[in-house]
């Protein structure tokens, strides 16, 4: 059976700050070096970092041969006395990836080891060098490089674990990234029922508060976001407190961020209106500054409020990423804003239940749509 060396290090410059990883997989029978990964983090925690690395070392290591036996070498204690059992996990930040570390290999084939830090130089020389790349693309005097998102910029290695579409071109500055989730489920979701804000504000259903579970488990792993933003609804800052659980961070709340108000169209499913409201429905449809019976919110008048929103949201956080939950329509409204698409866009778009997509807002005011309804952590 074959067998590899793993060693791994990571840093954070300020504990959080901007951080990196590097890794390396080595032959143990020639010492020869036959893998390297290294990547900036963003702002996380040296803690994180340093899992971080180690995930990118194993992943590194599997890719070789998923056969192979592997033995760890890090500097940190934590990491090493926590993946061999022997101390408690008890961050929350911590637990899924060190669960996570533990699924890549069978754990009767892996061994860990701790080395002081002047035996590790080659993995912490790759995780200076990832800093260093991020510090670099930020410029002098910009605050940016402690706020990439983990895909955002890589040194010129291989990397281990592969961008997923959250990043940023490095020469363009640290954009405000905003994370967007839509709410888990309530009993009206599977109904397909219009559910506003003038609603009857309907909490989460189980399978919506499993959602939400299982997105603040991936939004963890990921270890980038730094902030919490919610609408003001109860489906929407339950779905955010229990992320923020999970980050261990606190929740805002903008009003801002709430659904459209559909008037005498709440609670009804479509086919329902165009039952009772056939007119109004069709001119709704037809237009975006028609509003729904009753004196409900236009898609005009909603485009105006989440525009106002996110300028204001994306000055607060700039460089940055922040998550925002919210509802379909102020998600698909800044997509359509961010693309410059036409307001009848709005009904072209699927946007699932607890669903993540991202925009990212640079300083010339350009915005790049990086990910769209990704559901793959409800899989």
């Amino acid at each position: 059976m074959r067998e590899f060396i793993v060693e791994a290090d990571g840093g954070s410059r300020g504990n959080p700050g901007p951080a990196g990883y590097g890794a390396v997989v080595i032959d143990a029978a020639t010492g020869e070096t036959l893998a390297e990964a290294a990547e900036f983090l963003g702002v996380v925690t040296n803690n994180v970092a340093e899992y971080r690395g180690l995930l990118a070392g194993l992943r590194a290591a599997h890719r070789l041969d998923p056969a192979a036996r592997v033995h760890v070498r890090m500097d940190s204690k934590l990491v090493v006395e926590q993946m061999s059992g022997r101390w408690k996990i008890k961050h929350p930040d911590m637990k899924p990836l060190a669960m996570e570390a533990s699924r890549i290999f069978p754990p009767d084939r892996v061994t860990y080891e701790w080395i002081p830090r002047e035996q590790n130089k080659h993995a912490d020389r790759l995780a200076n060098e990832a800093m260093d790349a991020g510090a670099a693309s930020a410029g002098p005097g910009t605050p940016s490089a402690a706020a990439k998102t983990d895909a955002d910029l890589r040194a010129a290695r291989t990397v281990a674990t592969p961008s997923v579409g959250w990043g940023s071109a490095p020469d363009l500055g640290a954009p405000a990234t905003f994370v967007l989730l839509r709410h888990g489920e309530t009993p009206l979701t599977p109904q397909k029922r219009f559910s506003g804000s003038g609603g009857s504000d309907p909490s989460l259903s189980d399978v919506g508060r499993d959602q939400a579970e299982r997105v603040a488990a991936a939004l963890a792993r990921r270890g980038t976001i730094q902030a919490i933003v919610s609408s003001p609804l109860a489906r929407t800052r339950e779905t955010a407190g229990i992320v923020a659980a999970r980050l261990g961070l606190e929740v805002g709340v903008d009003d801002g961020l709430r659904e459209t108000d559909f008037g005498a169209w709440e609670g009804l499913t479509f086919a329902e209106v165009h039952e009772r409201h056939p007119d109004d429905l069709a001119a709704w449809l037809a237009s975006p500054d028609a509003e729904p019976t009753g004196g409900g919110e236009s898609f005009a008048a909603t485009a105006t409020r989440i525009a106002a929103t996110r300028d204001k949201l994306v000055a607060a956080y700039a460089g940055r990423t922040v998550l925002l939950v919210s509802h379909v329509t102020p998600i698909k409204t800044l997509i359509r804003l961010a693309l410059n698409a036409p307001a009848e866009s709005l009904f072209r778009m699927e946007l699932s239940a607890a669903s993540l997509s991202v925009v990212a807002y640079y300083a010339d005011g350009n915005p790049s749509v990086r990910l769209f309804n990704d559901t793959s952590h409800l899989r």
